[in-house]
C-alpha cells in the first residue's frame, strides 16, 4: 500500500494570512469512505492527512492526530455531506470536541471568492479549515439530532426507498410479457406494498408516540399544499427548526437558494444552488405544483411572476421556496397558516 493510501501526513506551504489566528480549527473533507483532514499551523503551512477511513479505525487515527496537532478547545469542522458525516460529527461530540457542521454553500461561496478552481479533497480539507479558521465567531457548535428526529428521519428516508423500489417494479411489470416472470413480479411488488404499509403505520405511531412532534406536524398540514407525508418529511430533514436563524438558512439548507451563474452560455442567470438537502427538494416538488393552484400565497406569487414573463420552472422553484419558508414561519411562530400575511410578505 502505497503512502498516500496509508493517510501520509505532509505540510503544504501557502501565503500566510495577515489576521491574526484566533484558534487551532481544522477542516475536514468527508466522503462515503473516507475523509482528509487539515490544519493551519503557526509557520503558515498547512498540515494534512489524507484517506482516513470514514469508519471506527479511521476515527481513532483521527483522534491520535488531533491529540497532536489540535489543542483540546479546537474547532472541527466539516461539511453537511447527505448522512456521510454523521458518524464522525456524532463520534467527535462524544469526546467532547467542538464540532461545527457547515452547509456545502458556506463553503462553497468561501471557495468560489477566493476563486478557487480546482477541487480535490485535499484542497477541500484545507478550504473548510481556512473558512472556520476567518469565522471562528460565527461558527456554531454542532449538536446530535434528537433520538426521536432520528427515528422520523430514518422512517421517512425508508419510506422513501420502498416506494422507488415499488415504481422500479412497476416498470418491469408494464413491459414483461412472460407468465412465470410477471408471477415473480406481482409477488415482489405485493412484498413491497405490505412493506410500505407497515412503514406508514410506524411513522403515525411514532407521531402518537411524540405530542411535541404531533402539534408540529398539524401545523404545517394547516398551509395549503402541505399533507401528511410532506410534513413528516419537513420535521425529518429540517431537524431543531431553532438552529436556523432565519428563513434564507433554511431555503440555503435545501439548496433552493438563488445563484447567479458566472460563467458559460448562461453568465448572468439566476438559478438554484442545489447545494443542500436534494430529499427535502425532491420532496416539495409536488406540494409546490399543487400550490400554485390551492395556496393563495403561492398563487398570487405565480401570477406576478408570470406577469413578468417568468417561465414555468422559474415559477416552480420560486414556489418551492416560498413554501418551505411558510414552514418554517409556522414552525418558528407555533402559529398556524395565515395567508393573508404570507401574501403580505
Amino acid at each position: 500500500m502505497s503512502s498516500h493510501q496509508q493517510g501520509r501526513t505532509d505540510a503544504v506551504t501557502i501565503s500566510p494570512s495577515q489576521e491574526d489566528m484566533m484558534g487551532v480549527v481544522v477542516g475536514i473533507d468527508i466522503a462515503k469512505h473516507t475523509f482528509d483532514i487539515a490544519t493551519l499551523q503557526a509557520n503558515g503551512k498547512y498540515r494534512t492527512k489524507a484517506k482516513l477511513g470514514n469508519d471506527q479505525g479511521g476515527f481513532e487515527v483521527l483522534q491520535q492526530w488531533l491529540s497532536k496537532y489540535a489543542e483540546p478547545q479546537a474547532w472541527v469542522v466539516m461539511e453537511a455531506t447527505g448522512i456521510y458525516h454523521e458518524a464522525l460529527a456524532q463520534w467527535l461530540y462524544e469526546r467532547g470536541y467542538k464540532v461545527c457542521v457547515l452547509n456545502p454553500s458556506q463553503t462553497a461561496r468561501y471557495a468560489s471568492s477566493q476563486l478557487q478552481r480546482v477541487k480535490t479533497d485535499k484542497v477541500g480539507a484545507k478550504m473548510i479549515a481556512e473558512y472556520g479558521r476567518r469565522h471562528q465567531d460565527k461558527l456554531r457548535a454542532w449538536e446530535p439530532e434528537k433520538p426521536k428526529i432520528r427515528r422520523l428521519r430514518a422512517l421517512t428516508h425508508r419510506l422513501k426507498d420502498l416506494q422507488e423500489l415499488e415504481q422500479m417494479e412497476q416498470n418491469r411489470l408494464d413491459v414483461t410479457h412472460d407468465d412465470k416472470a410477471i408471477e415473480l413480479i406481482q409477488s415482489m411488488l405485493k412484498h413491497i406494498r405490505q412493506q410500505i404499509q407497515d412503514t406508514l403505520a410506524a411513522i403515525e405511531k411514532h407521531f402518537d408516540d411524540n405530542d411535541d412532534l404531533k402539534g408540529q406536524r398539524n401545523l404545517l398540514k394547516s398551509i395549503d399544499g402541505i399533507a401528511d407525508r410532506t410534513a413528516g418529511l419537513l420535521l425529518a430533514e429540517l431537524g431543531d427548526i431553532q438552529r436556523f436563524e432565519d428563513s434564507r438558512a433554511v431555503t440555503a439548507f435545501a439548496g433552493l437558494n438563488p445563484k447567479l451563474q458566472d460563467s458559460g452560455t448562461l453568465k448572468g442567470h439566476v438559478r438554484i444552488s442545489r447545494m443542500g438537502s436534494a430529499r427535502l427538494r425532491a420532496g416539495l416538488y409536488l406540494p409546490a405544483v399543487v400550490s400554485l393552484t390551492y395556496n393563495p400565497a403561492i398563487r398570487a406569487l405565480a401570477e406576478r411572476m408570470r406577469s413578468a414573463g417568468k417561465a414555468g420552472k422559474q415559477i416552480v422553484c420560486a414556489a418551492m421556496r416560498k413554501l418551505l419558508c411558510i414552514a418554517y414561519g409556522v414552525l418558528k411562530s407555533g402559529e398556524p397558516f395565515d395567508p393573508k400575511l404570507a401574501i403580505a410578505k
